[in-house]
């Protein structure tokens, strides 16, 4: 009987730390910690919704890209971005979830009215 090796997702910008089994997808990972990553093909590499970041020196922790993710993905491999629905985790990695575009833009307007605030004030 082999014993489940278990292993650490980090999803930044939270900082949200969730330890799943060897062979998890990333997805799956963020489903069991409660990080919203957008999906509309139910894990099966078809809507390239579910695009993650991984650090240049964590990459290793991560299976290598099958053929479907390298044509999906194209140059974007070469910037660390993955499918989260096809990267399986092999080892304690850090990956980061792209910003909700709804979500950038309400905080851009915010960061704006900040910025003409404090400038009114001087």
């Amino acid at each position: 009987m082999q014993t489940l090796h278990k292993v650490t997702v980090t999803f930044q910008p939270e900082g949200r730390k969730v330890a799943v089994n060897y062979g998890t997808t990333v997805l799956e990972a963020a489903r069991r910690g409660g990080i919203t990553l957008p999906t509309r093909c139910g894990g099966k590499a078809g809507c390239l919704m579910c695009k993650v970041t991984v650090d240049e020196q964590e990459a290793s922790s991560l299976a290598s890209p099958g053929e479907i993710e390298r044509r999906k993905l194209g140059s974007l491999l070469e910037k660390n971005v993955r499918l989260a629905c096809q990267a399986a985790v092999k080892g304690a990695v850090t990956v980061t979830v792209p910003e909700d575009p709804l979500k950038a833009a309400v905080r851009r307007r915010l960061e704006a009215a900040r910025s003409a605030e404090e400038d009114r004030l001087w």
